[in-house]
């Protein structure tokens, strides 16, 4: 089966900064246009789907959002992964009235609908790793984000 999802140095980001959840989809999803990977019409998208359904998760070491829209604004498929120098807050994936304080963000760039499932879920497999996530938040570059990721997304 050929692996679908991968991640790509150019499009991580370390200790990015960011004034609210908004500044930081439209930073991170024009990064993913600047690279080729999604349509311009994807961070308006990603936006506007983040409002109707808010993708903030609390986890132990840090609240963490896995902003994603449809397909159809996506050219190939890519997972972005951004530390944020200081926490914004989404709202809770679970509860859209409470806020999650949120200092990781993976946004995903999906190209096949049926490989959302388990996408999401082998990612919050990870994202239960502590150690993970503790290495993943003291990451110092890119590169690192890469390296610790890599390997982790069957799909």
């Amino acid at each position: 089966m050929e692996k679908t999802f991968q991640f790509d140095t150019s499009v991580n980001q370390i200790a990015l900064e960011a004034n609210n959840a908004k500044d930081a989809l439209k930073k991170i999803s024009s990064l993913l246009y600047d690279f080729g990977y999604v349509k311009s019409t994807y961070p308006e998208a990603i936006i506007t789907r983040e409002k109707s359904f808010p993708t903030g998760l609390p986890f132990e070491k840090c609240g963490i959002a896995l902003p994603h829209t449809d397909c159809c604004h996506v050219n190939k498929p890519m997972i972005s992964i951004s530390t944020l120098k200081t926490p914004v807050v989404f709202k809770n994936m679970g509860d859209a009235s409470q806020d999650v304080s949120v200092k990781m963000i993976f946004m995903l760039a999906m190209k096949k609908s049926e490989n959302q499932l388990q996408l999401l879920s082998e990612l919050m497999e990870n994202l239960q790793d502590n150690i993970l996530m503790e290495n993943l938040l003291q990451a110092h570059s890119s590169e690192e984000l890469t390296k610790l990721m890599s390997g982790r997304i069957t799909v």
